[in-house]
């Protein structure tokens, strides 16, 4: 008998760590209200992605947590919807106006022998400069526009199609929707914008334990283990040490205490509103919960589990017995994190840092679990 509840006590966690949201739907031309057969559905930066039937119809099991959903149709606007829950949708895509974009590009100066130019700094700044970006190729370069600015001094690159990239590090295949790619030389910044649909490599057994393994170790430490961390109130344990920027003194991080006081720290129910959406067609229940986070000067984020990577050190000119992993955040204004580590709205989370230098190769889906 003790036997049988405790196997009933294991299926039933096992349910809950295994939790699953359904988003489904249709997806229509906006004008005609006809359906649109083979439109691109997935949600960013996971391994769930699907196209519409003939009827324009879609679905998609996703594990609990929070996502940006991604329908993209040759011709038409790309539309983001923000998820948090099952629901049920019905996506109205309005054509695309081109006529904006052809003025940006004629009014830019493209560089003819672009990926001959900047091929390689564009892969250091996008795919990034580590031992995983070294393993990680571009497959169609042709796709990438790239223009240059003498007056602002800057790179901008577009991309006429999506993005083939093949991680041979963590057993990925990457298909990127880039928005666009632009670096400053000035202040020596540069920033990107895209959607990410990743696929698993096939491989022997071997081969999928050496990816397994480099998947964990990319894990431990990144910015996903961090907010999942923070949304399960295991910070401390997990090893992380948050400092904020001291209010006289511009030199001095002070520690910071207690992390989940009300003052930057906030557990919110997930609504409608908390989504975006205003139709009676979403269905939020209660008792589904994320939290919000906020600090007013730059932090710093330490993970003590795990030395820095030479090459890093190597390019930041630091000394080699630097024993812990830093990164800085600029957080402009409250950002909200779900449960699989999605966080909203990115745009106000500005890294420095460690987690600077880790670019596409070294992120991890939101749909990974270390095993």
């Amino acid at each position: 008998m003790q036997k049988f509840i405790l196997s009933l006590i294991f299926i039933f966690c096992g349910y809950i760590l295994h939790a699953q949201i359904v988003v489904s739907g249709v997806i229509l031309d906006s004008a005609t209200k006809e359906p649109l057969v083979s439109a691109s559905v997935f949600c960013q930066n996971t391994t769930s992605g699907t196209y519409s039937n003939k009827q324009g119809e879609f679905s998609l099991s996703l594990k609990s947590g929070g996502y940006d959903l991604i329908v993209s149709y040759t011709g038409y606007q790309t539309q983001t919807i923000r998820l948090g829950d099952s629901t049920k949708l019905q996506v109205l895509m309005a054509k695309e106006d081109k006529s904006m974009g052809e003025v940006i590009i004629k009014s830019s100066s493209e560089v003819p022998d672009g990926w001959n130019k900047y091929g390689d700094f564009f892969i250091q700044n996008f795919l990034g400069s580590t031992l995983n970006a070294s393993k990680s190729t571009i497959l169609n370069p042709q796709a990438l526009k790239f223009y240059f600015s003498k007056r602002n001094n800057r790179l901008k690159v577009l991309a006429d199609s999506v993005l083939l990239i093949e991680n041979r590090a963590l057993g990925y295949h990457v298909r990127y929707q880039m928005d666009s790619f632009v670096y400053y030389y000035n202040t020596e910044n540069s920033s990107y914008r895209g959607y990410s649909l990743y696929t698993e490599m096939e491989g022997n057994d071997s081969l999928k334990n050496v990816w397994s393994l480099a998947r964990k170790k990319t894990y431990e430490g990144s910015k996903l283990q961090f907010m999942r961390s923070y949304y399960d109130s295991t910070l401390q344990q997990d090893g992380w040490i948050i400092d904020m920027l001291d209010e006289n003194n511009a030199k001095k991080f002070n520690k910071v205490k207690n992390v989940y006081d009300s003052g930057f720290y906030n557990l919110v129910a997930i609504t409608k509103d908390s989504l975006g959406l205003d139709s009676m067609m979403y269905q939020v229940p209660t008792g589904n919960f994320e939290i919000e986070i906020y600090y007013p000067r730059k932090i710093s984020v330490t993970y003590t589990k795990k030395w820095p990577e030479k090459e890093y050190l190597k390019k930041m000119n630091l000394p080699k017995n630097i024993p812990y992993q830093i990164s800085y955040i600029d957080i402009k204004d409250w950002i909200s994190i779900t449960e699989n580590g999605f966080y909203y709205e990115q745009r106000n989370w500005i890294n420095q840092g460690y987690w600077s230098w880790k670019n596409l190769a070294d992120q991890l889906p939101y749909d990974y679990e270390p095993e």
